[in-house]
């Protein structure tokens, strides 16, 4: 916010008033990291259930495309579960109205003329991404599982965000494309790190330079989705509740072990000395002990991070 600020007087970015006005509101942002647009909806999954956390995707008059305010949203939502909800055990990803989310609002990102792209690309130096990879790549960074509940069409920046989940629930009507061909683009929100964890080289190459639309079926085939279901927000539910019920620690440390081991190029020697690190973390801990000792019918309560 702060170097926003010292840019603000005199940046194109804020020329346009749709711009000012998003601009003032950004500024509102609190310190914890949310934004009070309504871009985004944070909310437990029930009363009792406050350790999973709804994200939802907030602009279904618009089938939750992105245009500035979104990609600030999405951004600040998850620095503000990383930075100040240690309560939080699973995140779910969905989209309000009848879509997830149609990807990149091209009309809206012109509006504001091309110093938002700037704004999009440039990359601050204490980050590895740019605000269009962080709004994807940023669930990969949390320690808990990310879950992603797909319906309706899923384009573009909408499936990137998508593949930054850690599963993915579809129906089999959905609709999915890496769709930035058509824009004469590359996807550019860390799909060239996503995709490889999930497809290989052929189908990321033929999914990107055709663009095609496939189902959620299709997408299941290929390996881009977990699964297809009838209910992706009731399956991701269950499914969070389930890893709930696990020991944080464990939880955290197999996601960032199979994130830093998976793709391909991965040395053997790489990936061992990882596992070995990440059981050295994990050996004694509180969270193991209690693990351990609920197969013995012992519920002790898991700490938090």
């Amino acid at each position: 916010n702060a170097l926003m600020r010292r840019r603000a007087g005199n940046h194109k970015y804020f020329e346009n008033s749709e711009c000012k006005s998003f601009y003032k509101s950004f500024l509102s942002t609190d310190s914890s990291g949310g934004v009070d647009n309504d871009r985004i909806i944070l909310s437990p999954a029930s009363p009792s259930e406050p350790h999973i956390l709804i994200v939802t995707l907030n602009r279904p008059e618009k089938m939750n495309s992105l245009d500035m305010p979104m990609f600030e949203a999405i951004s600040s939502a998850g620095k503000k579960i990383k930075k100040s909800m240690p309560h939080v055990r699973a995140v779910i990803l969905r989209g309000e109205g009848r879509a997830f989310c149609s990807g990149l609002d091209v009309v809206s990102m012109l509006k504001c003329g091309m110093s938002s792209f700037d704004r999009l690309l440039d990359r601050p130096e204490d980050s590895i991404t740019n605000l269009a990879q962080e709004v994807a790549y940023v669930w990969r960074t949390l320690d808990v599982p990310v879950i992603a509940a797909i319906h309706g069409v899923c384009f573009g920046g909408g499936l990137q965000i998508a593949l930054g989940a850690d599963m993915r629930y579809a129906t089999p009507d959905s609709k999915l494309s890496i769709l930035e061909s058509k824009w004469g683009l590359i996807p550019d929100m860390g799909a060239s790190i996503t995709l490889r964890e999930l497809v290989s080289i052929d189908v990321a190459k033929e999914l990107t330079m055709t663009g095609r639309v496939i189902s959620g079926a299709d997408a299941s085939d290929l390996n881009l989705v977990t699964r297809c279901v009838a209910d992706p927000l009731a399956e991701a539910l269950e499914t969070a509740r389930e890893i709930s019920g696990r020991s944080p620690d464990s939880v955290a440390a197999a996601k960032r072990l199979y994130q830093e081991t998976w793709a391909a190029g991965t040395s053997n020697e790489k990936i061992l000395a990882v596992e070995t690190e990440m059981q050295r973390r994990l050996l004694p801990s509180y969270n193991q002990f209690v693990a351990s000792i609920r197969n013995f019918g012992v519920k002790l309560p898991f700490k938090n991070k």
